[in-house]
């Protein structure tokens, strides 16, 4: 556990370069990894992109390796509650004082870094520091301009395409299929999830020009015998994918993945906010997207098994809100939309007004205590609440914590019927931040 000292300044300093939003490109990574000694050159690296589903393969694919016997090192993003989740070496959550002191070495490059690039810089140094064997690496935003990519791969893999972060990656699924194909490399295998026809067609191009081998769920590979402990359809082919790259890093690494090594490294990996069950009545997921939300409305019919479900819904502004309740609302009873602790978060009253052109029962509630008892009421005994998109873990430990003690506590925001077209005016879009 970090002490108060070291980590504390930590965050300080992150809170200060967080100031300078996303600024992709490689120039500023590479000179500061340069300085350092290129701490990332000391062992071998996954790296995996995609619109969604790039944690949970990551986790799985850390997972079956650490299985196998390896020194493994997870990097991942966002944090749930705390930042040292970002950096995991052999499962194990790094120590934010020891980050603290690897920071000093990183502010001492003097590269003006982004919140996001020096998060990876730290966890290039821990990893390295710990003696990692392989990496498996998440990347942040996009691909080919991503501090991650700065990585030396064994193995890539792109999960999924979607229209998501069109701001920075491009309006179009073959823009951001360009961006993301960014991390292929020569000779390095790269295996593909399931895509739209012209992203992978220009990933194809990508690969060609960079000479990386391709292999495509469903063609090349397909599914894992083996369940994987999180829940979802969507999780095994997610599962599939961490298969193929747990394989491909046992072959560069000398190192075989037997049957059994898959099935108990599948069957044992935990990712927190991915069809979480917390509680009986209480499951969190991570849905942040029309396709995340596609996703979950997928798994939900299995997950409810015949329980009356009710939605807890934030969504922040650069998202498609109405893509998302579209595919959500089919899939519960009613829906309650609420305003999490994101700055970017839209307002709960906005929010309802989308949703009501998918479904009648909505109703707003900006305070996620609230919103949660109010879906509790509505779900019933023997109901399931499902909190889309949930808050930090710190929120979601009040939400909890409140709930017991308001058990139904009613919403002070407004219902909204159903209308057949329209919608309010688009919130303010607010600069992401890494």
């Amino acid at each position: 556990m970090a002490g108060a000292g070291g980590y504390a300044e930590l965050l300080g300093r992150l809170a200060g370069v967080r100031t300078l939003g996303v600024d992709l490109g490689l120039e500023r990574m590479r000179l500061a990894l340069a300085r350092l000694g290129d701490p990332q050159a000391r062992f071998a690296a996954v790296q995996i992109a995609g619109t969604n589903g790039k944690g949970s393969t990551a986790a799985m694919t850390e997972a079956v390796l650490r299985e196998a016997g390896l020194r493994t090192g997870l990097y991942s993003s966002p944090h749930l509650a705390r930042f040292t989740e970002r950096i995991r070496v052999d499962g194990q959550e790094a120590n934010g004082d020891r980050l603290a002191a690897l920071d000093r070495l990183v502010a001492a490059t003097e590269v003006p870094l982004t919140y996001f690039e020096v998060a990876t810089a730290l966890a290039f140094l821990a990893m390295a520091e710990a003696g990692v064997e392989i990496a498996v690496l998440e990347t942040g935003l996009g691909g080919r301009l991503d501090a991650v990519t700065t990585c030396v791969p064994c193995a890539t893999a792109i999960t999924s395409i979607g229209l998501d972060h069109t701001e920075y990656l491009g309006d179009t699924l073959a823009a951001i299929a360009r961006e993301k194909a960014g991390i292929l490399k020569a000779g390095v295998s790269c295996f593909l999830g399931r895509l739209p026809r012209e992203a992978d067609d220009e990933i194809a191009r990508v690969a060609e020009s960079a000479g990386a081998l391709l292999f495509r769920y469903g063609q090349d590979f397909g599914p894992t015998p083996f369940s994987p402990a999180l829940a979802g359809a969507h999780q095994k082919e997610n599962a599939a994918l961490a298969a193929q790259l747990a394989r491909a890093a046992g072959r560069h690494l000398g190192r075989t993945i037997d049957d059994r090594t898959m099935e108990r490294g599948l069957a044992g990996v935990r990712w927190p906010g991915r069809c979480e069950r917390v509680g009986d009545d209480l499951l969190f997921d991570a849905a942040h997207n029309a396709d995340g939300a596609r996703a979950l409305a997928a798994a939900l019919p299995a997950l409810a098994a015949d329980r009356r479900v009710v939605l807890v819904v934030s969504i922040v502004g650069d998202k498609d809100a109405a893509a998302m309740f579209a595919a959500l609302a089919p899939a519960a009873a009613a829906i309650v939309t609420t305003r999490s602790d994101n700055p970017r978060a839209v307002a709960a009253a906005e929010l309802a007004a989308i949703a009501a052109r998918f479904t009648a029962d909505v109703v707003a509630c900006d305070d996620p205590v609230a919103a949660l008892a109010e879906a509790r009421g509505r779900a019933g005994a023997g109901g399931l609440v499902v909190v889309c998109r949930p808050p930090t873990r710190s929120v979601q430990s009040t939400l909890l914590s409140g709930c017991r003690a308001r058990r139904r506590r009613s919403c002070p925001g407004s219902r909204w019927p159903r209308t057949s077209a329209g919608s309010p005016p688009a919130p303010p879009s607010n600069h992401r931040r890494r």
